[in-house]
């Protein structure tokens, strides 16, 4: 099978209680497609200015991520500034520069258009769906959204949600597009609209996973040191669907064991800033965690 990855790539300048980190390299794409890359192969869309690291592009290759739909652009590469206080779940944008996203529309390669899984990452739903007439049949398709999108565009993500298998968003975002308090009610609204899936985010307090005769939660685990919430969730949406890439199935047992991958790679990213912790991470330490985790949970 294969994934394709249509999401950002960043630099993000990150304030928390204890440190401030300026420029690291970050994004949708870059975080989600470094998670799947511990399962299959993903392929990544997107754009960068001329100032994105050539180191970060030499680590994509090495771990198996193509590079083909990646398009470098003269100018500056997204950035995105943002403050966390002392609740991980609760951020405040400061600052945005679309900078080489000015304009850009994303343009899938031809090789790319008979991939199994696409994951449409938090981009304009306008684009979201102009992605999914330039793929082939795919067997799933993923998107991800925000609060930003939801204010502006709510008629247009109502339209691309007819057309996708799975949304991925957090709690706050999927009451504020069903104007539902009530997270089962609201997951019920979201599949009577068309996606099979709705993966609810929860942050620290892990995620829930609503189908239409499925529901099933996941733990956060528990992390002794947060260090930056940045880009857990995409994380999350990697891990869940790099590891459905890898078995070919997509069966409620699939679909909680990839949840719980999910959940098991977004706990790595926490732990250090940007994708330091992707870097370095192992499968040996991933296997660890994931045997901890069903530890965690059974009973």
């Amino acid at each position: 099978m294969s994934l394709v990855i249509v999401g950002s790539l960043a630099f993000d300048t990150i304030e928390t209680p204890w440190e401030r980190r300026e420029r690291i390299v970050g994004g949708s794409g870059t975080y989600c497609s470094l998670a799947a890359s511990f399962f299959t192969r993903p392929k990544i869309v997107g754009v960068v200015g001329r100032d994105f690291p050539p180191a970060v592009l030499k680590l994509f290759k090495a771990r198996g991520i193509d590079t083909e739909g990646l398009e470098v652009r003269p100018g500056k590469t997204f950035h995105w500034e943002g403050r966390y206080g002392y609740d991980p779940n609760q951020r405040e944008t400061i600052r945005t520069d679309i900078n080489v996203y000015d304009g850009y529309r994303p343009s899938i390669p031809i090789s790319y258009r008979t991939a199994d899984i696409v994951f449409l990452a938090n981009i304009d739903p306008g684009l979201q769906e102009d992605i999914i007439h330039q793929v082939r049949r795919p067997r799933l398709v993923a998107m991800d959204t925000m609060n930003h999108w939801i204010r502006s565009m709510p008629e247009t993500i109502w339209h691309v949600l007819k057309k996708v298998d799975i949304l991925f968003a957090n709690d706050e975002e999927v009451r504020m597009l069903t104007e539902e308090p009530n997270l089962i009610k609201a997951g019920k609204k979201i599949l009577a609209a068309g996606p099979r899936l709705v993966v609810t985010k929860k942050g620290e307090h892990g995620a829930l996973v609503f189908g239409r005769r499925l529901v099933f939660g996941v733990l956060a685990l528990p992390c002794e040191d947060v260090v930056d919430p940045t880009g857990a969730g995409d994380t999350f949406a990697g891990g869940f669907l790099g590891y459905l890439d890898k078995v070919r199935r997509f069966g409620h047992p699939e679909i909680r064991r990839a949840a719980v991958y999910g959940s098991v790679l977004a706990s790595f990213t926490i732990e250090d800033f940007g994708i330091d912790r992707l870097k370095t991470l192992t499968r040996r330490e991933i296997e660890a965690r994931f045997r901890r985790f069903k530890k965690l949970v059974s009973f």
